[in-house]
């Protein structure tokens, strides 16, 4: 009787499903979760992991040519365009998950993953914005140009789920909210920076706070409501991050932090040279570069 019992079960084992995604994945599980990373020690399993200078770990590296726009969400899952504008999800120790591959091509300036339940992801030269499950499958997206004149230069999510929308043609902060499909919101900007050549390339709502990055002058910051509070003088980025109470950015070969509320600066720096943009989540940090992405075990 044993003996029949433990011939069934494992004729069971060989029928069982192979093609549900891992523990960590959100793919669903009748799709198989595409893999395009590389474990460390799948490269050399007898080789020492051993953490760099700041305590950090390789664990991890994703081949990905030029990457582009990058985000993360709530759960430290990454997303990044890579240089034919598909939008690649991956799990916060750099597993692929899911990508999403447009339609019709259109350059992707910029991706917002914060948001608990979509992501936003803003085409400008089609000036359009798409917003995807966390399955990376489409929701809905908005044509801008049917609502507004003008050229929207960086756009992003909000926690209620409307949108802000920086206008470059007329220098305002616009908010539009996609259900009604109307703009809500708008604050000029002409005054407030003067006769300085702006050139804005991101904007991010983070702590009841909005952060519109210039290169040139630095970052304005409005409250939720669209008012100016203040400008912080750090130049010369194309992008921040938040992590906690702080923003980060990179510069010179480091990781530069500026708590919100205390204003203290401090600086980690980084052994690996050529990174173009640093992502820091929860425990995994996620580096940039132009041959793909080098995922630490902060």
């Amino acid at each position: 009787m044993l003996l029949t019992l433990l011939t069934n079960f494992y004729s069971l084992l060989t029928v069982a499903q192979t093609t549900v995604p891992a523990a960590g994945s959100v793919a669903p599980a009748s799709k198989v979760a595409p893999v395009a990373s590389t474990p460390l020690d799948a490269k050399n399993p007898g080789a020492a992991v051993v953490p760099d200078a700041n305590g950090w770990t390789l664990v991890r590296t994703i081949a990905l040519r030029q990457p582009g726009a990058a985000s993360l969400d709530r759960r430290g899952n990454l997303y990044v365009a890579d240089e034919q504008d598909n939008i690649h999800q991956y799990g916060a120790d750099g597993q692929q998950l899911n990508v999403y591959s447009p339609p019709q091509p259109g350059h992707t300036a910029q991706i917002e993953a914060w948001n608990t339940s979509k992501i936003l992801v803003f085409y400008d030269d089609r000036q359009q914005v798409l917003l995807l499950d966390r399955f990376m499958a489409p929701i809905t997206q908005v044509r801008l140009t049917d609502f507004m004149d003008g050229q929207i230069r960086t756009a992003t999510l909000a926690p209620d789920d409307r949108l802000w929308l920086f206008n470059e043609s007329d220098l305002t902060l616009r908010q539009f909210d996609p259900t009604p499909q109307r703009l809500t919101l708008s604050t000029p900007l002409d005054l407030i920076i003067g006769r300085s050549k702006p050139d804005f390339s991101f904007l991010r709502q983070y702590q009841n706070n909005l952060y519109l990055l210039d290169r040139t002058s630095g970052v304005f910051v409005f409250d939720n409501l669209g008012n100016y509070r203040k400008k912080l003088p750090f130049t010369g980025l194309s992008t921040i991050g938040f992590r906690g109470d702080e923003l980060y950015y990179l510069t010179e070969g480091k990781v530069s932090f500026f708590h919100l509320y205390t204003l203290a600066e401090r600086t980690l720096p980084l052994a690996v040279a050529g990174v173009r943009q640093v992502l820091l989540g929860e425990q995994y940090a996620y580096l940039l570069t132009t041959a793909g992405i080098l995922v630490y075990k902060m």
